[in-house]
């Protein structure tokens, strides 16, 4: 079941990512998916979707990848038992504010690191898969032969679980959040979409077949970090090379996700969604320095106050609540603006069925397994009206605003700059 879910992940992020697509190529501009929801369901959806992600889905997913680098990170030094908690979130806050501090003063160098880590990081998932491959040529299949034998998850359980899922293939809308500064957007969105998921989802279920020629579903489900456990089992006295990889590689979805939450905000600002002072840029390094420092302050007060799984469970239903308004967006766009420049279309059905499934896992848990981070994240999500209202639509604003937003630029050193300079320097 667990692998069916790894399965069902990967195709249902592969058919949102061709979504995606299509808008990439058809709107090829910073903001993905805000810039979407704002041109086809109105002002009031993206404000709200941009409130949501500034405020708590970005920083629950980057302190969710904090967490889970220090868990990696930390196990070689307490093989015998858990990490301090303590420990765990001050090594966490330490990596997010070294990163901020990286992608504020130079892209440059965080785009050389993603390509570091994201190398490692596939080094150390092919380790998993050839170590599995001679596990099962050793016999070692008692454990797959079990298959679905077992009480049958509800459909409560799938949704949570394809949450977890869909939180590890994230990141294939990355390309959309910064598509202005891509080289040929229109060939290349499509052509990593429809190269790099298929790859990730077969790596990911070959990882959990070498795991459970080792590892029971129950022991896969006490252990924190599951790559520790099968490195010990399988590596003996080299088990460390594992753990350390996986937190390196985490190093660099960090770095990756700080390199764009950034151009988010940097996007929202321009539409007047979010106060000026973000779609400023650093006078000297030419990076939206502003919007980075937000979400490196925001994901440090989610790491000392949340627990991982439930910033797992927010990420993962507040993505489906994007995906789902995304690909309506999509929709929206071919009936009013069929004239639209489209070098890429995805087929309806693909649409519909990913439109299908977000509406799913939306109402599956909250009518099945009702929690109450679902209920507060609707609250927050509604009440960025309380913002929206006067500061957006009647376009209040007060006098020491503009004090602040002057404080904030020398403390910073931002100012506005042309963005097509911005990128072509860059």
């Amino acid at each position: 079941m667990a692998l069916s879910v790894w399965v069902a992940s990967g195709l249902l992020s592969l058919m949102a990512a061709f979504c995606y697509a299509e808008l990439g190529v058809t709107l090829p501009s910073s903001g993905g998916s805000y810039i979407y929801i704002k041109r086809a369901l109105g002002s009031v959806p993206a404000f709200i979707y941009i409130w949501t992600s500034s405020f708590l889905l970005s920083p629950a997913s980057l302190a969710t990848q904090a967490f889970t680098f220090t868990e990696y990170a930390l196990q070689p030094f307490y093989s015998e038992c858990s990490s301090p908690d303590m420990i765990k979130k001050g090594l966490a806050v330490t990596v997010l504010l070294l990163l901020c501090t990286i992608n504020s003063l130079n892209a440059t160098w965080a785009l050389r690191l993603q390509n570091v880590f994201t190398t490692l990081k596939l080094s150390a998932l092919s380790t998993i898969v050839i170590a599995g491959v001679v596990q099962l040529g050793k016999g070692k299949t008692y454990i797959l032969e079990s298959g679905f034998s077992g009480q049958l998850a509800g459909a409560s359980d799938i949704a949570e679980a394809v949450y977890q899922g869909m939180w590890a293939y994230s990141g294939w809308e990355s390309l959309n959040d910064i598509a202005e500064e891509l080289k040929n957007p229109r060939k290349n969105i499509p052509r990593c979409i429809s190269t790099a998921l298929p790859v990730v989802t077969l790596l990911y279920v070959l990882v959990n077949v070498s795991y459970l020629t080792v590892m029971t579903p129950k022991e896969m489900t006490m252990s924190a970090a599951v790559g520790n456990t099968w490195a010990s089992r399988v590596l003996g006295s080299f088990f460390w090379i594992i753990p350390m990889s996986v937190a390196i590689s985490t190093f660099g979805s960090i770095n990756g996700s700080t390199f764009l939450q950034g151009r988010l905000k940097y996007a929202a600002s321009r539409e007047g969604h979010l106060p000026s002072f973000f779609s400023m840029l650093h006078i000297h390094h030419l990076t939206p320095a502003p919007g980075i420092i937000l979400s490196g302050l925001l994901s440090i007060l989610f790491v000392i106050s949340s627990s991982l799984l439930t910033l797992t469970s927010y990420f993962g239903f507040f993505s489906w609540v994007v995906i789902t308004m995304t690909c309506i967006s999509l929709l929206v766009l071919r009936y009013r603006e069929p004239d639209l420049p489209r070098p890429y279309k995805v087929p309806l059905p693909i649409v519909l069925l990913t439109i299908g499934a977000g509406i799913f896992f939306i109402l599956a848990p909250i009518i099945r397994s009702p929690k109450k981070q679902y209920i507060y994240g609707l609250l927050a999500m509604f009440g960025s009206l309380i913002f929206y209202v006067p500061f957006v639509h009647f376009k209040l604003r007060f006098k020491f605003f503009d004090k602040v937003t002057y404080i904030m630029q020398l403390l910073c050193e931002v100012s506005f700059i042309d963005e097509s300079k911005a990128f072509k320097e860059k």
